[in-house]
């Protein structure tokens, strides 16, 4: 991955951008795009839109969510603790021992979520998981007076910026899930901007916001767009680890390419073109089904207006909904390749009914 396209990456992960809390994030995803768009606005949800080519008949629309897990401030205790709900699926076994950042209207904030000492506990409390209601988090503060001269009821947080580069080419960070996936939306926009002689359709690509928290992002963008067909850019699990169950989601390996699925959210027609693609191209590419919609935008795209023929294509994630979330480069270009030549070899009167 070249130098820029990695830099945008990481700057794309260090943000702090729980569902419904991305202002941050599409700042840095707009002022990017921006350079490869005809046009770029937001939407009353705070959804960021780059289209290029948009006078074609025919609209091509990506989706990629930026949003995070994370959590919102509920109580401030008389000892000046705080007391949180989560933001999306979080899994509490993971969550004491974080550093986190709170977005206040004075700025990021620092704080941890502690856990009592182990020396404290008893024999059974040592063998129980905590569960969310009972962690808070603490930032220093005195009382609930001074907590409250820096933070507020309603406040959002994150676990705090943790980027890594490891070996053979991989990277591990909070929020791969789905940064990647707003990466990939706006370097595709890249590639089609440097072959626009090549383009012969519309290209609308989409920073969504809220899919932790509903698909809501998706599910408006969409409307709005009113695309023709339409790729969610989301990550999948890779199954290369001891723990995984490969009888049930499938051999993904990290760095084996972007994952392509069948299933009923996949449309016939554009889901083969990708994997034709793939093969005419000689991009690796890894194969999973899905047998229900899943979890991601596609399902909300899929059914917007009269119908929008769908595909969806993942990077392949370990550790997902952790901290430690990691994928490869590798993939996550490739990706992008895939995706802006399928794209470009998409014609103005292609028919996506099966």
């Amino acid at each position: 991955m070249e130098k820029e396209s990695k830099q945008f990456l990481k700057d794309l992960l260090i943000q702090c951008g729980p569902s419904g809390f991305e202002q941050t994030i599409q700042k840095v995803w707009i002022n990017r795009t921006k350079k490869y768009a005809d046009d770029i606005k937001k939407d009353v949800h705070g959804n960021a839109i780059a289209v290029l080519n948009p006078k074609a008949d025919l609209k091509v629309m990506l989706a990629g969510h930026c949003d995070e897990i994370g959590f919102m401030i509920t109580h401030v205790t008389s000892e000046g603790h705080l007391y949180f709900i989560p933001i999306g699926g979080i899994d509490s076994g993971v969550v004491p021992g974080s550093q986190v950042k709170i977005l206040t209207k004075s700025g990021l904030v620092d704080g941890i979520i502690g856990k009592k000492a182990i020396h404290m506990m008893e024999v059974q409390e040592r063998r129980e998981l905590i569960p969310l209601k009972k962690l808070f988090i603490d930032i220093g503060a005195k009382d609930k007076k001074d907590a409250l001269k820096t933070v507020a009821i309603g406040d959002a947080l994150c676990v705090a910026p943790n980027f890594l580069t490891l070996k053979n080419n991989t990277f591990s960070s909070k929020g791969c899930d789905n940064r990647t996936g707003a990466f990939v939306v706006s370097q595709v926009l890249k590639i089609l901007h440097q072959q626009k002689s090549n383009l012969t359709v519309s290209g609308y690509s989409v920073s969504t916001v809220q899919e932790e928290d509903g698909l809501r992002g998706a599910t408006t963008s969409a409307f709005g767009v009113a695309p023709h067909a339409a790729i969610a850019v989301d990550v999948g699990h890779a199954t290369d680890t001891p723990d995984a169950d490969k009888n049930r989601n499938g051999d993904i390996t990290l760095g084996g390419g972007p994952i392509l699925s069948k299933g009923p959210v996949i449309n016939p027609v554009l889901g083969q073109l990708l994997i034709d693609t793939a093969q005419k191209k000689k991009v690796p590419y890894q194969m999973i089904g899905l047998g229900r919609p899943g979890g991601t935008d596609t399902g909300m795209i899929q059914l917007s207006r009269d119908g929008v023929a769908t595909a969806l294509v993942s990077v392949p994630n370990r550790y997902m909904h952790t901290a430690v979330e990691m994928c490869s480069f590798e993939d996550v270009k490739n990706t992008a390749e895939l995706i802006a030549q399928t794209i470009l070899s998409i014609k103005p009167k292609m028919n996506f009914i099966p």
